[in-house]
């Protein structure tokens, strides 16, 4: 029998509306709607045409997927989903947005299934931090500055590089994903019900400063706005706690007392072209090297304004140097998951995305951001002879 929340889920997922679901299906509108809410199944050409648009088997819509197995209802909340993005409110693409990392939550509980951790570092952080704004009495900046020093000191970040950041914050317990958000949103994040840390990083356009800055700036919402009802907001409010986010990012990406003896010793402040060798120790864009020494008193407001202005005049806030050559950190810590439970044996991919999820690669690839190549590697069944008794081979040879 057709399973309509399958479906639904797919649908939701993917960003469609009914009526745009309908259009490619070539049905009506009331069809998919009959479609999802079981009162009708769809011809066989039609559940071909879905299976080929949402990358799943046929036998996907008749069996429970992978949200009915692995995923606890009403783990994911909508509204503290925290967007570092151009527009607000869009309903629409919060829901997709939901419906993806509800799927992705389902993908960890199934490679996890078999292992346990510790408490997570990111945990306790965000606690402590919980707790150090419920007792302090100081400004907001200066707890801003605070946290973001003592998420530098707890995470293991040393205080003359930004090396390695992702991989600590992985490590801490986050799990952080690529996936092609769009041109509105460069990134986002949220933590689950069940206390898991998500962090979604845009895939477009991005370099390496640029993504540190997106890693540092959802850092900064997970452990400032823990639980804070982002769908709720009105203007005023998002950009408040857009620019504490900015705030954080700038403090942990550039630790104070080190970008001190830094900014010290250059000579033309108001030149961009004069930090250049500070983008590439810290891997952080030019403009928010200025921003910092703005908060720092390294520059004074028209400094500032004179050096915005070079930034603008040498084309650097649409492309700045460096930014083709600096690498880019990606998330590797689901990809080594997966390597030591295959390794072990306690999880067959071929398996898992063939029978249990029933879905083609490259839905994995869509819902995890992991490159097609890293799972074909699995799903390459090697051929056995049977000669692993074979001791020695006689050949005859004729003479």
């Amino acid at each position: 029998m057709f399973i309509g929340e399958n479906l639904t889920n797919l649908r939701i997922m993917y960003g469609y509306s009914r009526k745009q679901l309908s259009d490619m299906l070539h049905v009506t509108e009331q069809a998919v709607w009959q479609y999802e809410n079981n009162y009708t199944s769809p011809k066989m050409q039609v559940v071909n045409d879905l299976k080929t648009i949402f990358d799943v088997k046929s036998k996907y819509f008749y069996n429970e997927d992978v949200l009915s197995q692995y995923f606890t209802t009403d783990n994911i909340s909508v509204m503290n989903i925290a967007y570092r993005s151009k527009v607000m409110n869009m309903i629409a693409k919060t829901q997709s947005e939901a419906k993806h990392i509800e799927f992705l939550d389902s993908f960890v509980n199934y490679i996890t299934a078999k292992l346990t951790y510790p408490t997570q570092k990111i945990i306790q952080l965000r606690n402590k931090v919980i707790d150090y704004l419920n007792t302090s009495e100081g400004d907001r900046k200066t707890q801003i500055d605070y946290v973001a020093k003592l998420a530098r000191k707890e995470l293991g970040l040393r205080s003359d590089t930004n090396d390695h950041l992702l991989f600590l914050i992985e490590k801490s317990g986050a799990f952080v994903f690529e996936k092609a958000i769009g041109e509105e949103v460069d990134a986002y994040s949220l933590w689950t019900n069940e206390d898991r840390a998500f962090i979604i990083l845009g895939n477009l356009k991005r370099s390496a400063s640029r993504r540190n800055f997106d890693i540092a700036h959802e850092l900064g919402h997970l452990l400032l706005h823990y639980k804070a009802e982002f769908t709720n907001l009105d203007r005023k409010e998002h950009k408040t706690f857009e620019n504490e986010a900015n705030q954080f990012a700038g403090a942990f990406l550039l630790p104070e007392e080190t970008l001190l003896s830094d900014l010290k010793a250059i000579v033309q402040p108001t030149n961009p072209d004069a930090y250049m060798d500070l983008k590439e120790k810290w891997t952080t864009s030019l403009q928010v090297l200025g921003y910092r020494a703005l908060h720092l008193g390294l520059l004074d407001a028209k400094s500032h304004r004179n050096f915005y202005a070079a930034l603008h005049r040498k084309g650097y806030l649409e492309k700045e140097p460096l930014d083709e050559t600096l690498p880019i950190q990606k998330p590797q810590k689901v990809k080594s998951i997966i390597n030591l439970v295959v390794n072990k044996g306690m999880l067959d991919l071929r398996h898992m995305i063939e029978n249990d999820w029933m879905v083609e690669l490259s839905f994995m690839h869509r819902i995890t951001g992991i490159d097609l190549k890293f799972f074909r590697s699995y799903m390459v069944e090697e051929q056995d002879f049977g000669l692993g008794n074979v001791t020695e081979l006689s050949v005859g040879v004729n003479k």
